[in-house]
């Protein structure tokens, strides 16, 4: 949060109320996630997510709430056909445009129709 300009340390420096408004969800969640007094549910952690650029399963591992075997990565990722790195999926590479949430299975759909094989 901090890194991304939230002043969440100060009593009045907004930076809760800021990242509530950003995410478009209520302060009070924020304020009990900081405080570790209770884990958001999953719409609103997905919409932090979005709003701190953190990978959703990140946020998840990092609560302490689940454990990077309750959220294995895939066994196989996809490649770039033109080296090793790998490729961004379509709902990763909206996530890292900032593609708002709503908007974002509109340019999962679109995205994909370019993709080799369509998928």
């Amino acid at each position: 949060m901090r890194r991304q300009g939230y002043d969440i340390d100060s009593p009045r420096g907004g930076g809760k109320s800021k990242l509530a408004d950003d995410a478009g969800v209520h302060r009070a969640a924020v304020s009990r996630l900081l405080q570790r007094q209770s884990m958001p549910d999953l719409e609103t952690m997905r919409r932090l997510a979005g709003v701190l650029d953190v990978p959703l399963r990140d946020m998840l591992i990092r609560s302490g709430r689940l454990s990077e075997d309750d959220l294995p990565l895939a066994a196989k990722q996809q490649t770039d056909p033109a080296g090793d790195s790998p490729r961004l999926s379509p709902e990763e590479a909206a996530r890292r445009m900032g593609v708002p949430p709503e908007l974002r299975e509109t340019f999962v759909k679109v995205a994909t129709q370019f993709l080799p094989g369509g998928h």
